[in-house]
């Protein structure tokens, strides 16, 4: 098994020796007489795209039931939920929005005026995927909504219908919390377990992403050579320019807007966990931390942090959510696909609900890219594009995850009259 603290250090590797390997053998060369190279790299890449699409169903079922249904063990803490919450939807909606914003501004998906999938290696785009993206207005988006509510859920499981399946573990989560306690118990501990086994089986196939990425970048690279890179480039100077924003600036400014603390102090206490946050690329990894920070560093009671953190860790991804809508809004431009507004707004939307799907576990958000692209109704192919560097770019957005959650609990206690948070 792959130790998690030196994984993100192999897949840069395989990164490398993809290049090289993509470079060595191009396409339609030939190793030992008959034996085709660029054929063994696209099979690599597509059984690890196929591994990730393989767990997106149950994993999301598992951590949406038991996140939300484990909130009915917190009975009593309405408000503090309403508040938590209300701070969670709205941070990863502004997070989602600056994204939004820089993904147009800079437009990493198109170069010298042309779209670089095919630069990239990414089949072209069929005419009528434009037309029928082009064409959406306000009746397209009552139509999403109205088909958020599943006619058959597990049809639409069987069928990769993400947002019905998202909705309707949403309420199966809600229902779980009024049933009696024996039962409640009884439900969350399954929904627990399937939760954790699939925790498991991610991990396993997060695992290959070595084989799995060597596989994408040679196909890449034997396609295009070096023409493929500074697009990516581009991509990814544009989410963490989108999460600096974030981070530095809007995060701070709703502590000391709404908080009316220092986000200077609080930073300083947060360095430990949000380098821990950096280096595991993992929220719930490093959730003991945060709360010990939050506790003893902060100033923050045991009643807010125990209930605001765990939630947060499970439902909660501001940088997370920003990425899953920057690369769906790349992938869109690489295809040469012009996203109009309501079909951007449903990006958004998408992007908020299966950011509160993701796991807290690496490269989880990952994952979470082809809900979104089932619902705009882009290609999953278009998820190989931004294989390469996502394991660079998990670390940032992971420190920003946590990030969120410990202002929130800042924020949230502050709410709640206390006065000792942030004053040593």
């Amino acid at each position: 098994m792959i130790r998690k603290n030196s994984l993100h250090w192999q897949i840069l590797a395989a990164l490398a020796l993809g290049v090289g390997a993509g470079l060595l053998w191009p396409k339609g060369s030939t190793i030992l007489g008959n034996i085709h190279p660029y054929a063994v790299f696209d099979f690599l890449g597509t059984l690890f795209l196929r591994a990730l699409k393989m767990v997106i169903v149950p994993l999301l079922a598992g951590s949406i039931i038991s996140g939300v249904a484990g909130v009915g063990a917190r009975r009593g803490l309405g408000r503090l939920f309403g508040k938590t919450f209300g701070w969670y939807v709205t941070t990863s909606l502004l997070a989602i929005l600056t994204g939004l914003l820089l993904v147009n501004l800079i437009q990493p998906g198109i170069s010298d005026g042309m779209p670089v999938g095919q630069r990239m290696g990414l089949s072209e785009a069929p005419p009528e995927l434009a037309e029928k993206l082009a064409g959406r207005g306000a009746g397209d988006i009552v139509g999403i909504i109205q088909r958020m509510v599943p006619e058959n859920p597990v049809a639409a499981a069987a069928e990769g219908q993400m947002l019905p399946l998202i909705f309707f573990c949403l309420l199966f989560g809600l229902a779980v919390t009024t049933l009696p306690e024996e039962k409640r118990r009884a439900q969350l501990g399954f929904w627990e377990t399937l939760f954790a086994a699939m925790m498991k089986i991610t991990g396993w196939v997060i695992a290959t992403a070595p084989l799995g990425i060597f596989g994408l970048m040679a196909k890449i690279t034997a396609a295009s050579g070096f023409a493929a890179f500074a697009p990516l480039a581009r991509y990814g100077l544009t989410v963490l320019g989108a999460l600096f924003i974030h981070s530095v600036i809007i995060l701070p400014l709703l502590i000391w807007i709404i908080g009316r603390v220092a986000p200077q102090r609080h930073i300083r206490i947060m360095a430990p966990a949000l380098l821990t946050a950096f280096s595991t690329r993992s929220s719930s990894a490093t959730l003991p931390l945060t709360m010990d920070r939050i506790e003893n560093g902060a100033g923050v009671s045991n009643r807010v942090t125990s209930f605001v953190l765990p939630l947060g860790a499970t439902i909660n991804m501001d940088g997370t959510a920003l990425y899953e809508c920057v690369a769906a809004m790349f992938i869109a431009q690489a295809y040469g696909v012009e996203l109009g507004f309501f079909s951007q707004m449903l990006v958004v939307f998408t992007a908020l609900l299966a950011s509160i799907g993701a796991a807290g576990i690496p490269a989880a958000g990952l994952v979470m890219i082809a809900v979104i692209l089932e619902a705009v109704g882009l290609p999953l192919e278009g998820l190989a594009l931004i294989l390469a560097i996502d394991p660079i770019l998990d670390m940032f957005r992971t420190a920003v995850n946590v990030w969120s959650d410990s202002c929130g609990a800042v924020v949230v206690a502050r709410t709640e009259g206390e006065t000792d948070v942030l004053v040593k």
